[in-house]
């Protein structure tokens, strides 16, 4: 599993239009073959920036999202919304409690 995390500041003024984008998309996004969860987060203390963490089966899904048309379209709008350029990782998940 490759786990993908992504901090995305917005414009103070966008944040609205962002969360009723991802709204409108959030189920394609997770009903994409090889996504496996999916989590919206807002920071506590600058409610601009967000993380978006999924969970993929392996790189390979990952890369033919990011090849996608659903995700050309999402990510051609959301970028218009930015503050600040965005920041992504690729993560191993090494380790779960519960």
């Amino acid at each position: 599993m490759l786990v993908r995390i992504v901090k995305l500041t917005f414009q103070e003024d966008k944040i609205v239009d962002f969360l009723n984008n991802f709204n409108e998309v959030k189920h394609l996004i997770r009903s994409f073959d090889g996504n496996e969860f999916l989590e919206l987060y807002q920071d506590k203390h600058d409610t601009r920036i967000f993380f978006t963490y999924s969970y993929w089966k392996n790189e390979s899904a990952l890369e033919k999202y990011r090849k996608s048309a659903l995700f050309n379209e999402v990510w051609t709008y959301t970028k218009t919304l930015f503050a600040e350029k965005p920041e992504a990782w690729s993560v191993n998940k090494l380790d779960t409690l519960l």
